[in-house]
């Protein structure tokens, strides 16, 4: 299956990971392999975020200090220090992690797929990556061998099932990424598009952009998007297409949802394996894309979380004077 742009709805979470939990100065320094006086520099610098206890100590949430991670920029960054990865999941490779879920699916062991999941995640696996390289992938593959009657229907919806569940989970680990003021999207995919994992990979790739990500879900009206751009005032409108009832009532609905995003200067991007090139080109749009990559540059580009560092001083810091 494609990996259109389309996003789940958002239910309230409750969880005890240990990526919501807070770290001291000095636990995030040893994990990192800095100093303490460093770690607070960056938080000071506004680099990465932190609260402030009664007794005007920093608290960093695990989730921030991991994002330090993810993104590439702590070479020598020890996770173990930060959480720990499960025992059946602790692969960052792509490849290896789809071999392993392909033996986990084999043995229909499917409590495991949280655990790669996760796993991987936690080990500094991006979503969009997790999206492009591995489930995608995966549930392709799924979904052939169900078209060519090797696995029945409730097979395949148990497999499905396994990786929503795994994906939902990891949404509580991303709640305390977003800065103060971070950009909303807004999204979902039109009436009679029932599809539901692609929209939740769609939010947890802009969570972990440092976005906020409101989703109408699947089988919206072109009315409810309208609505959702007036209240919340977006800078992102996303719209999934999987499947279209009527083309033409489509086309001339979507255009008509465009000129309004478009009047408050809101970015449209569009995505979906029924969009073909022939519809694409009847269509209003800022950008198109078929992966979560794609998605994930365009978040990236419209906005940029502060510089994050690399050893020693963050980029563009003042040092201080020493009176």
């Amino acid at each position: 299956m494609e990996l259109e742009f389309k996003r789940m709805n958002r239910p309230d979470f409750q969880s005890d990971s240990p990526s919501t939990t807070y770290l001291t100065t000095t636990q995030v320094a040893q994990a990192l392999g800095v100093s303490v006086t460093t770690v607070k520099r960056w938080v000071d610098d506004g680099i990465l975020p932190a609260h402030r206890t009664p007794g005007k100590h920093r608290k960093l949430l695990t989730s921030d200090v991991m994002r330090l991670i993810r993104d590439g920029l702590i070479p020598e960054a020890d996770l173990s220090r930060l959480v720990a990865i499960p025992t059946e999941g602790g692969s960052t490779d792509p490849d290896r992690i789809v071999a392993e879920l392909y033996r986990v699916i084999d043995s229909d062991d499917l409590g495991l797929v949280r655990s790669l999941i996760h796993g991987a995640y936690r080990g500094g696996v991006s979503i969009e990556v997790l999206a492009d390289r591995v489930i995608g992938p995966v549930l392709h593959t799924v979904g052939h061998r169900w078209e060519t009657r090797e696995l029945e229907v409730m097979h395949e919806h148990r497999i499905t099932q396994a990786f929503l569940s795994a994906l939902y989970e990891l949404q509580p680990m991303m709640s305390g990424r977003g800065q103060p003021g971070r950009p909303v999207a807004i999204g979902g995919s039109p009436e009679g598009d029932h599809y539901l994992l692609p929209t939740l990979l769609v939010r947890l790739t802009l969570l972990d952009s440092g976005w906020d990500a409101i989703n109408l879900g699947p089988n919206t009206p072109m009315s409810a998007f309208r609505d959702a751009i007036e209240e919340f005032s977006p800078r992102m409108m996303w719209l999934s297409v999987s499947h279209i009832a009527q083309s033409e009532t489509f086309i001339e609905e979507y255009n008509a949802l465009y000129e309004v995003a478009a009047s408050r200067g809101v970015t449209v991007a569009i995505g979906g394996h029924a969009l073909t090139e022939w519809l694409r080109k009847r269509m209003q749009y800022t950008a198109f894309g078929d992966r979560m990559a794609h998605l994930g540059a365009l978040a990236r580009t419209l906005h940029r979380p502060p510089s994050r560092p690399r050893r020693g001083r963050p980029p563009g810091s003042k040092k201080r004077s020493s009176s």
